[in-house]
């Protein structure tokens, strides 16, 4: 796989030379590949929200270099638009940005600064309220008659419909019941599947994350802590906890197991994993599932 995204020795300070400074992200350096799920997780003030926001432009480091298919992204300030249309950033709790009449013209809005129109605006609109579970019969409706999951799903579909190389959400499942964020998850799951672009995912839900990256980013008082495979990451548990995060519950549980003796695999992320390592051992032990 090729490097899309590239962080050379970023940081960022917030209230430089003031008696307010504060050191948000300091001396990271990774590479994402194209076509990645990454996840981003860290306690509330670590840094990674003023990471992400550096990835487009948002924020510009105040040191080291954010590369975009190897080009620095300020090489031309002027041009730091055209960077925003490559990748597309959701913020946390997006549907509080929709201000359009109707579905339709909030999820068109971006795809026509981007310089799309007619027939091409309409398959773009169309396919991006697919991709985000959008229902064709709300486009013509007023976003503010939609419930918060549709609203959501409206926001993220705006974002999709420039059609981005990178999509950046951050919390996006923030503040959504369970069933909302499980049909909002598998919405962006299936058109990370079918797009194949590269999505950075920053939530606090271990579960989410588990579930749906190749790798995490784990940011800690400004740092990149670690930077490995989801099973890697979510193994290393204690040094998680010294963080103040936590593995996956299923993930703990199934440790417990082991603790106790039974043969269980390290690395159960997910319920679905957890149910077919427990079947297959009572199974062994003959007994019924």
């Amino acid at each position: 796989m090729s490097c899309i995204l590239e962080l050379q020795n970023i940081g960022f300070t917030y209230g430089a030379g003031t008696p307010f400074e504060k050191r948000a992200v300091d001396g990271v350096s990774l590479k994402i590949n194209k076509g990645e799920f990454i996840g981003v997780i860290g306690h509330t003030g670590s840094g990674k929200s003023t990471l992400v926001q550096m990835l487009n432009g948002l924020i510009r480091p105040t040191d080291g270099r954010v590369l975009l298919d190897g080009k620095d992204i300020w090489d031309e300030p002027k041009k730091i638009r055209n960077v925003r249309f490559r990748v597309g950033m959701v913020f946390q709790y997006p549907e509080y940005q929709l201000f359009e009449e109707t579905v339709y013209k909030d999820i068109a809005f971006g795809a026509q600064n981007k310089g799309l129109t007619g027939k091409e605006l309409d398959e773009a609109v169309l396919k991006a309220a697919r991709f985000a579970g959008v229902k064709e019969s709300h486009l013509q409706k007023s976003p503010f008659d939609l419930s918060g999951g549709e609203k959501r799903r409206a926001a993220i579909a705006g974002v999709i419909a420039m059609d981005p190389d990178v999509l950046v959400l951050d919390e996006p499942t923030a503040g959504l019941d369970p069933m909302g964020r499980e049909i909002l998850l598998s919405q962006i799951s299936g058109y990370h599947k079918q797009r194949g672009n590269t999505i950075l995912l920053v939530s606090h839900t271990m579960e989410d994350i588990a579930r749906v990256a190749d790798r995490i980013i784990v940011m800690n008082r400004s740092e990149c802590v670690m930077f490995d495979t989801t099973k890697s990451v979510f193994a290393q548990g204690d040094k998680l906890r010294e963080t103040g995060l936590r593995v996956p519950q299923i993930t703990s549980v199934m440790q417990t197991l082991k603790n106790k003796g039974y043969s269980v695999p390290d690395g159960v992320l997910t319920v679905d994993e957890a149910t077919s390592v427990l079947a297959a051992l009572m199974k062994k032990e003959g007994k019924a599932w």
